[in-house]
């Protein structure tokens, strides 16, 4: 973006010096750059004292005309659209100047474009119209080349619908969704490979709602199942149902996405399965065969309470991708057993510690805070050492204070910045025992105060200056 805008101001000092309207201009097709072009002219550009730059407006070059089409001077703007047309090269400006601010000045641009418009132009000019769409009154141009695409053939949506703007991507493919240019295969792919999730989602809804019963095939089905992206392979497996394939969703109620998997619990029970057993039966049987992830978060997901102990007997699996998934679905069946979620503190794999720290949190005060303590020593695991702070953040009172003032110098620069913040954000509480002089001396060697709050913090904290 930035490189655009330099182009720009660039291409305006070249067409002043009275450079050709194409040499000037690095790259036509980067809305940006016309963008850049025309405030360049604007606000940067001056024209000299003769005016040498200003078209011969008998006969004005395309490089002339770009000049006065950016004029600061609305009439200027206006005398140069008069000018245009048969200039081709000249519609971006034109698209441009129908959202100008002078209402003359935008009523001729409007007419100049609606005379000009045709499938390749709007193609050609849809990338800067959507940028020129977000504009005050700037829906004209944007609203002509959709008007004109809903009349052109799939084929010459081709570039919209691959461009590398995703913006555009979205307008194309949504205006291809309403007026059914896309078979359900089409739509498939498109859902599967495409990188951004507006794309994915508009186009997976568009191929479950083109399939009649019993009517997808592989060509839809395959590109949605084996997508890497979680949108396009839930609606594969909604599209399983409608196919017939039931049995093919019982292979999703692990997959990596809780979309997928809610999406194939659904299909299984709407064929007569019970998801919450297979779940139940794997996880019990994780001693004797590979477990997923999947597996234990669907558990998670569609069990309940009686399920805990499968759950805790996870938290020691050797794939710590799976002990954290266990302790997360602690955390969502509302389990707490501070004794054995407090152990995980020291586990050696950092999701496990997050998890095993984000259930603990409400409880923080069940904690002993001398063992929390020890656990910011530097020796210790970084994730470790963080998840024993916030837990002695969340303690609050005077135990926050002793932990955040043992982290002001801290070698790690993060957490020695949250200390240094939780040391100037503390104000003593109710539970902060009056006249403490463990808080004046935590707060004289933090460091961190000036005289006159340091005082008034000792004040509040019932201490005597």
């Amino acid at each position: 973006m930035r490189s655009s805008i330099w182009n720009g101001a660039q291409a305006a000092v070249r067409l002043a010096k009275g450079a050709v309207l194409r040499e000037a201009m690095f790259d036509v097709a980067d809305p940006a750059v016309w963008i850049a072009l025309d405030d360049a002219v604007r606000h940067s550009v001056r024209s000299s004292a003769d005016g040498t730059w200003l078209p011969a407006w008998q006969t004005p070059t395309d490089a002339q005309l770009a000049l006065a089409l950016c004029h600061r001077d609305g009439r200027i703007r206006e005398r140069a659209l008069g000018k245009v047309a048969g200039r081709p090269e000249l519609l971006p400006l034109v698209v441009i100047r129908c959202a100008d601010w002078a209402e003359p000045v935008r009523d001729r641009a409007r007419a100049r474009w609606t005379e000009a418009v045709t499938v390749e132009t709007a193609v050609a000019l849809a990338p800067l119209a959507l940028r020129i769409g977000i504009r005050y009154r700037g829906d004209f141009a944007l609203g002509l080349i959709d008007k004109v695409l809903r009349t052109a053939d799939r084929e010459a949506l081709l570039p919209l619908l691959t461009h590398a703007d995703r913006t555009v991507r979205r307008f194309a493919h949504r205006l291809a969704v309403e007026e059914g240019l896309l078979s359900p295969a089409e739509l498939a792919r498109s859902a599967a490979r495409d990188e951004d999730t507006v794309v994915q989602g508009l186009c997976a809804e568009a191929t479950l709602a083109a399939l009649a019963e019993g009517d997808a095939d592989d060509d839809v089905l395959e590109p949605l199942l084996a997508a890497r992206n979680p949108r396009a392979r839930s609606a594969g497996v909604t599209a399983l149902r409608r196919a017939g394939r039931e049995e093919r969703a019982v292979g999703f109620l692990d997959d990596r996405a809780a979309v997928v998997r809610a999406c194939a619990r659904y299909v299984v029970r709407r064929s007569g399965g019970d998801p919450v057993e297979w779940y139940r039966r794997r996880c019990a049987e994780a001693g004797d065969a590979a477990l997923s992830a999947g597996m234990v978060s669907g558990l998670a997901e569609c069990g309940d309470r009686s399920d805990a102990e499968v759950l805790w007997a996870l938290t020691s699996y050797p794939d710590p991708v799976v002990r954290a998934r266990a302790v997360g679905g602690l955390r969502a069946l509302d389990v707490l057993d501070v004794r054995r979620l407090r152990a995980l503190l020291d586990d050696p794999a950092p999701g496990v510690v997050r998890e095993a720290t984000l259930a603990l949190v409400p409880s923080a005060r069940m904690l002993d805070d001398g063992w929390l303590l020890e656990r910011l020593a530097v020796e210790r695991a970084r994730e470790t050492r963080v998840s024993a702070f916030r837990l002695l953040s969340a303690y609050g009172g005077l135990v926050r204070l002793r932990a955040a003032v043992a982290l002001v110098g801290d070698p790690d620069d993060r957490l020695r910045h949250w200390a240094r913040q939780s040391v100037l954000r503390w104000r003593p509480t109710a539970e902060v025992p009056p006249g403490s002089a463990e808080v004046g001396e935590l707060l004289d060697r933090a460091g961190l105060f000036d005289a006159s709050r340091l005082h008034r913090l000792k004040w509040e904290a019932g201490l005597k200056a």
